[in-house]
């Protein structure tokens, strides 16, 4: 097992599989705490954030384990996110609007471009050397 975990892209699937679940939980949590209180928009942007920093962590130091400027890696890692955000709703659009497929298959194949984006985002800008 330790030999297949010296590949960064099993690491970032293994990482990408944690990562999903807790933001899933963090983010059913958050609102099962905070509905009352405050807005789901904000509830989700909280939730964002905490996953957001979660994903860091993990690629940070069990993917790409870098040593460099952890700021500006973290900013680095919201534009990276940030860009597929855009970039999902941007493919989903066409696939579903334009291209006419169901979302069920649009979401998934966006699901494996983004992925894959992600990965190369976060490779060679968030966690460059």
């Amino acid at each position: 097992m330790r030999k297949y975990l010296e590949h960064k892209p099993l690491r970032y699937l293994l990482a990408g599989g944690w990562n999903t679940v807790f933001g899933y939980g963090i983010s059913v949590g958050l609102y099962a705490l905070l509905a009352d209180m405050l807005h789901i928009t904000v509830i989700a942007a909280i939730a964002n954030i905490f996953a957001i920093t979660m994903s860091f962590l993990t690629y940070k130091l069990f993917v790409f384990k870098t040593s460099g400027n952890w700021l500006l890696e973290y900013g680095r890692s919201y534009i990276v996110y940030g860009g597929m955000a855009i970039f999902g709703i941007i493919l989903i659009w066409i696939f579903v609007d334009i291209l006419g497929w169901q979302i069920w298959y649009a979401q998934a194949l966006v699901i494996l471009i983004t992925v894959g984006a992600s990965y190369l985002g976060h490779k060679f800008f968030t966690f460059k050397k």
